[in-house]
């Protein structure tokens, strides 16, 4: 989408050389596997690449039935690579395979070099801040395993001015009614100490005002913090920016009338967080239900409308504000380059037996299971049984860290009760009457047709069809001046354009 602009005559020459470098290594690759014909050069590829298969077979057969298949499947998922290793082994082929390797190894890292070096990233712009004078702290001590105790977040941001609004854990508050309070009470910011699912309540609501959010990273994955640059590690440091900070601008994803900071998830994980379990035994109910959300009888599919295109009969479907970037965009660990690119990143699952978890595995984001795609809007709803309305079935761990893991944060979306106010201008806030009808904040309520939703990993339900969007720019973001800054993530490899690069044909692509 946008403007083209043209690379590959004019590519820098470093680019141009790291894609010739590329090639060749994928030429040396070639080499040895003809010079070692003779000497099972086939073998290896054949073996490597049935080792793959075998063990991406057991992983589906592990995690979509029970039983016996169940069994299969895990011994197949350690005995396919060890059974490669042997082989390798005794036929005294283990050198072939290294060289093998090293040459792709090589390859892949001077191929995703030199497309990075052609296309460099656009920086996003930052702007001066001003200090802040009333900045107004929602901090919950249970997320991250109790990082706001274990840094002293409260009396460093109080050091620094700002009011804190401590959540109690065994009260959950409407954090969303105590960010609108303080910002009748004249805060000129709001910011979260907590997992991102809080983190998009509160941002909502600033948004809403045109005031500047501070991210805290003291959830657990903290991946709105990480894709703004922020150190993960020492969550007392986002405190700078209450000082020396600057303001991103950045855009806020919309699902149905509520915010959300990272991704919406629809299908087999958004079912699986619904269950109350998931809560202390998050491996155990995934393992349990899978067999029946994947090949069950009546299993319910997802249909969507992207920009008005259909996306069909899809088993999972991951909407999240701005596209992730990743070579391997289903392992839960992309990042995104760019928080203000106005559109929202799709990404489809479609894996009916082991022989499409197989071709997954193989060809990853190529798979004809895996659908990658962006978009401005996202309609969606079911192809299979949909439920009735009743009341909803969520996990008691509410709160939201990211696109793996359903939100911890205590604070996040239950009924008012109550919230210290630790700072000094008086006694302790008090939320009991703080809350709003949870029928007006949240759909679900009105009688339709529902299906389970995670959003920022926490558990809803929502009338379909549900609609998700953008709105960009939405949202200013303070950040410490000082900062880890965001690590670029690793392209895809696109051989087509490593062959224009190394050969200096003109390709045109999109802007990031």
């Amino acid at each position: 989408m946008g403007a083209t602009r043209e690379t590959g005559s004019d590519a820098p020459g470093e680019a141009r050389f790291l894609a010739r470098l590329a090639l060749l290594a994928v030429l040396g690759s070639l080499l040895v596997l003809v010079l070692a014909l003779g000497e099972g050069g086939l073998m290896v590829l054949g073996a490597g690449l049935l080792g793959v298969v075998l063990c991406a077979a057991g992983v589906w057969w592990f995690v979509a039935h029970r039983g016996l298949l169940r069994v299969i499947g895990a011994l197949l998922v350690f005995l396919a690579p060890a059974g490669v290793v042997v082989l390798f082994a005794y036929q005294g082929l283990w050198l072939t395979a290294l060289i093998l390797v090293l040459c792709w190894g090589v390859a892949l890292t001077c191929a995703r070099a030199a497309l990075r070096r052609s296309r460099p990233e656009r920086p996003q712009v930052a702007t001066a801040a001003a200090r802040p004078a009333r900045p107004v702290l929602i901090m919950n001590p249970k997320s991250g395993g109790g990082k706001v105790g274990r840094f002293g977040l409260v009396e460093r941001a109080e050091e620094l001015g700002a009011r804190v609004i401590l959540l109690d854990p065994g009260a959950p508050a409407d954090v969303a009614e105590l960010a609108r309070r303080a910002v009748a009470d004249g805060a000129d910011l709001l910011g979260v100490a907590g997992g991102d699912g809080t983190q998009a309540l509160v941002a909502a609501v600033a948004a809403d005002h045109d005031l500047p959010f501070l991210v805290i990273s003291a959830g657990t994955r903290n991946h709105l913090a990480m894709d703004l640059g922020l150190d993960r590690d020492d969550p007392s440091r986002c405190l700078d920016a209450l000082t020396d900070g600057e303001e991103l601008r950045i855009d806020l994803g919309d699902v149905s009338g509520r915010a959300f900071v990272n991704t919406v998830s629809f299908g087999v994980y958004a079912d699986v967080v619904q269950r109350p379990e998931y809560r202390d035994d998050k491996a155990g109910t995934a393992l349990s239900l899978m067999p029946d959300l994947l090949v069950g009888e009546g299993v319910r599919r997802l249909d969507s409308l992207v920009d008005g295109a259909p996306l069909a009969d899809q088993q999972a479907l991951l909407v999240s504000n701005n596209p992730y970037f990743s070579p391997d965009e289903i392992s839960g660990t992309g990042r995104r380059p760019r928080l203000d690119d106005g559109e929202l990143g799709v990404l489809g699952i479609r894996v009916e037996d082991a022989a499409q978890a197989a071709d997954l595995a193989v060809r990853g984001s190529q798979s004809t299971g895996l659908t990658v795609l962006s978009a401005h809007r996202v309609e969606v709803t079911v192809s299979g049984p949909a439920e009735a309305d009743g009341p909803p079935e969520t996990a008691e761990d509410p709160g939201a860290d990211g696109p793996s893991e359903a939100a911890e944060d205590a604070g996040a979306d239950g009924p008012p009760e109550a919230a210290e106010d630790t700072g000094t201008d008086g006694p302790p806030e008090v939320a009991e009457n703080a809350g709003v009808d949870k029928s007006a904040e949240e759909p679900g309520t009105s009688g339709a047709v529902e299906i389970p939703v995670a959003v920022d990993g926490e558990a809803l339900r929502m009338p379909i069809p549900v609609v998700c969007t953008l709105r960009p720019g939405a949202l200013r973001v303070l950040v410490p001046r000082d900062r880890p800054g965001v690590v670029a993530p690793p392209p895809a490899i696109d051989w087509r354009r490593i062959l224009d690069l190394a050969f200096g044909r003109t390709v045109r692509t999109a802007p990031r």
